[in-house]
């Protein structure tokens, strides 16, 4: 205040010069309710101008033109002011000394406003300046805050308090900066306009964590009970510092997901949801949601948030994992290859997780299981046991499919050994079988008699089967041909071909050896069997020898022709039991035939059919003076006496 003072004379002195009507007072002044407030007011007038009985001066409030009847703040000729200044008012000034200043006590926010001054030098000498001072009356300090705030850059916030009262000196307080890193006061004095402001100013470096937080400044006054306070809530900007997404995660084929991201930045950002390089989604938010639905294999991969303000720019990235079950393999297609060649089967699939690969042929199990989606078997120098049909077989934890493909290898006739010559009722049979790819055509060759047996001769009773890969030739010779070393002649060919290649091969008779065994055994069973009953005849006579007690003694018959009769009659059963062992020995070779697994049509051989066609020769047997015996001799109807001869 003690400028005002030495200003006036001074401003006094230079508009003396001027000698015109005019004021000064400042343009805004400012104090705080309940608190007093002094206007600095100086005013000038004509120098050609006397004053007439004194000169008096009054303070309008809002207007300054007196027929508007504005308020009256003070006038010094009577008391006669506006309600709402009464006992507050007070001229601190000497009209004389033309200083007009004013002094406000205890004032309130309604007393904010423009307030003129009006000198009366008495007469019509009666004066309004236009100028104004424009009184602001505050309920709280003002804290100067920098339009941007911006993280990690040096911040200064300043708090004012108005120091326009002569009886009162304020003094400033910051509050909630334990918090801050760092901080740093410091206090000033300004004068500006003939008025006086106290000012505090904070320094320090904020931070993201700081935004929204409080800072607060105290104006008080000492010795009183007035205190006003201001808060302010911190808006630093700050670049994203974090953009929070799901975790990776994995979803079946056909369901739903949702992906969040968060972004934590001041201003809130444009967040936008890429795939690759697509943009999927955006907003200007703190947070977005990206809903996926009927999610497809196609879906999988690196899903990003991105979050930009303009202060800086942040992404984050997740994998989302689609899972399902194997597609069907793609394989070779199906081929026809010649015996030899090499050949690599490729199988190809997807799944998720990657599926295993098994080669599978005709159901067995080839190559190795690969757990990858590509899988390659390597056929190196197929054979014709290569042919057939390859599965390739994917599995995983949600299902399995296969594809398939045939294999057909192709290769020269091969003789099977079952091709044969055998000997059979008719004469002899020749089996010829083959395998190749095409199927082998087949035909005989005799070379005795220089013909070619194929289908379309029919003279040898010919006959063909094919099944698959395998033919069957068979012809029957009616003619034996000439005997070799007791055993019949067979010179047949067999000739098989096809498109890669020609054999042919004499075919042996085989069997031949075994039909002679079973002769030999039939043979020797028939003569053991003849060779039973002689024994047991001769057993029979000798036993009855002994009867008789005299072996030396001849036997007389009583009857010779009746016992000629007797002897007769056993020669006829004795022939019907050989020809039973006859018929013994053959059924024997018919079992034997039948063991061997060969055709039971053939005709007797060895020594049994000769003896088929021998006649039994009988000898005359003659018993002089024989005994009968219980049970082995009898008497004839004629009274004669005769004996039996039974084999056992």
């Amino acid at each position: 205040m003690w400028c005002l003072e030495l200003l006036l004379p001074l401003l006094l002195i230079i508009n003396d010069a001027s000698c015109q009507w005019n004021v000064w007072v400042p343009r805004d002044i400012s104090a705080m309710t309940n608190s007093c407030v002094v206007i600095p007011c100086t005013f000038m007038y004509p120098s050609g101008i006397r004053p007439y009985r004194g000169i008096h001066g009054i303070w309008y409030f809002g207007q300054p033109y007196p027929q508007l009847f504005p308020p009256v703040v003070f006038k010094t000729r009577t008391d006669v002011v506006h309600e709402s200044y009464k006992g507050r008012t007070k001229l601190l000034g000497d009209l004389h000394q033309r200083n007009c200043t004013l002094l406000i006590n205890n004032i309130g926010t309604e007393h904010s406003g423009r307030y003129y001054f009006r000198a009366d030098l008495g007469g019509a000498n009666m004066y309004t300046f236009p100028d104004y001072a424009e009184l602001k009356v505050l309920d709280q300090p003002n804290i100067d805050v920098p339009e941007e705030i911006v993280s990690d850059e040096s911040l200064e916030l300043t708090c004012y308090a108005p120091d326009n009262c002569p009886d009162m000196t304020p003094e400033i307080q910051w509050m909630y900066t334990d918090y801050l890193p760092d901080p740093e006061f410091s206090s000033d004095y300004l004068e500006e306009s003939n008025t006086a402001v106290l000012s505090s100013t904070l320094t320090f470096t904020p931070r993201p964590m700081h935004n929204g937080q409080l800072l607060g400044c105290r104006v008080y006054y000492p010795n009183t009970t007035l205190v006003y306070e201001r808060l302010i809530s911190l808006d630093i900007k700050y670049a994203p510092r974090s953009v929070w997404v799901n975790v990776s995660s994995e979803v079946m084929e056909g369901s739903s997901v949702m992906l969040h991201c968060e972004v934590d930045s001041n201003p809130p950002p444009r967040i936008s949801w890429m795939f690759g390089d697509q943009e999927l989604l955006w907003d200007t938010a703190s947070n977005v949601s990206l809903s996926l639905d009927d999610v497809t294999p196609a879906q999988e991969g690196i899903y990003t948030c991105v979050g930009d303000n303009g202060y800086g720019i942040m992404n984050t990235s997740l994998y989302l994992a689609v899972k399902y079950p194997p597609r069907e393999p793609l394989v070779n297609d199906s081929v026809t290859v010649l015996e030899g060649t090499s050949l690599a089967l490729h199988c190809s699939t997807q799944g998720s997780p990657a599926p295993t690969l098994t080669w599978l042929k005709d159901g067995e199990l080839v190559g190795t299981i690969t757990a990858d989606e590509l899988s390659v078997l390597d056929i190196v120098e197929i054979t014709p046991q290569g042919d057939g049909q390859y599965r390739c077989l994917a599995e995983n934890e949600h299902g399995r499919a296969s594809s398939s493909l045939n294999i057909t290898v192709e290769y020269a006739p091969v003789l099977l050994e079952e091709s044969k010559c055998t000997v059979v009722r008719e004469g002899v049979q020749c089996v010829c079988m083959a395998t190749g790819n095409p199927e082998p055509t087949i035909e005989f060759y005799l070379p005795d008699l220089n013909v070619t047996i194929n289908e379309t001769d029919g003279r040898y009773n010919f006959y063909t089967h094919t099944d698959g890969h395998t033919s069957t030739g068979m012809i029957k010779l009616r003619e034996k041909g000439e005997r070799v070393d007791n055993g019949p002649a067979v010179n047949v060919h067999c000739s098989i071909s096809n498109v890669y290649g020609r054999e042919s091969v004499l075919l042996e008779l085989q069997q031949e050896k075994k039909y002679m065994m079973a002769v030999i055994v039939g043979t020797i069973g028939g003569v053991a069997v003849i060779a039973f009953i002689i024994a047991a005849v001769r057993y029979v006579g000798h036993n009855n020898k002994k009867e008789n007690g005299n072996p030396r003694q001849d036997v007389v018959l009583e009857n010779p022709a009746l016992y000629y009769s007797a002897v007769k009659k056993d020669k006829q059963n004795l022939r019907k039991k050989v020809l039973k062992t006859e018929l013994l020995g053959s059924k024997f070779n018919s079992i034997l035939e039948e063991t061997t697994g060969e055709d039971g049509d053939y005709q007797p051989v060895g020594s049994m059919a000769g003896l088929e066609r021998q006649e039994l020769n009988y000898a005359a047997l003659e018993f002089i003076g024989a005994r009968s015996r219980e049970g082995a001799s009898g008497r004839g109807d004629d009274g004669s006496n005769y004996t039996e001869i039974k084999a056992k």
